[in-house]
């Protein structure tokens, strides 16, 4: 599992949510997970979750820290286990660095009532993706929403948080796989 922080910014519009986007934008070939900063707009037009879009949401914040990991397997239901756990490892490290309590609910991560991340996985022709954006300013989210910043967390933590995340995913990942490979089969 391969993994990259980039520290130029990126607009965020959904596009990014297509095979082999690292590999194509940054050379990373194979599953990876690449982390970097900037605004969020996805109009409805472009969502992936079809409920969002029935509902007419869109997806808003003018700054965030973006997680976009792609695993060259097909199995959906596995991404969104691996999505899930990606919040989970993005809770942990927000939980040492924040004085409030962050709440998982599904694939989301919550301060009180107000929504700190947007995600989704999805599948590809030849991967499933997953994209996981974590509020740095809610200001002008459509849903009461906050941010790393008004939470009390450092400017100078974001691009740290974000190499932390990135490096316990991976290696989650390759526990996972070698896990797999410790134990016999029982008849």
């Amino acid at each position: 599992m391969r993994f990259l922080l980039v520290r130029e910014g990126i607009a965020y519009d959904g596009s990014q949510l297509s095979s082999l986007w690292a590999f194509r934008k940054f050379g990373v070939q194979g599953d990876s997970i690449v982390a970097f900063r900037g605004p969020c707009t996805v109009k409805r037009e472009a969502l992936v979750d079809l409920a969002d879009y029935r509902a007419g949401s869109f997806i808003y914040s003018p700054d965030m820290l973006h997680f976009i990991a792609e695993h060259f397997e097909n199995d959906l239901e596995k991404a969104v286990l691996r999505q899930r756990l990606l919040a989970v490892i993005i809770k942990e490290a927000l939980e040492e660095g924040l004085d409030c309590k962050v709440v998982r609910r599904g694939d989301d991560l919550f301060a009180g009532e107000e929504k700190l991340s947007v995600s989704i996985a999805t599948a590809t022709p030849v991967s499933v993706m997953i994209h996981f954006g974590l509020n740095i300013d809610a200001t002008g989210a459509p849903v009461p929403a906050a941010g790393l910043l008004s939470l009390g967390w450092p400017e100078g933590g974001i691009f740290p948080l974000a190499e932390r995340v990135l490096a316990a995913y991976a290696e989650e990942t390759a526990e996972v796989r070698l896990a797999r490979c410790k134990v016999r089969g029982v008849p």
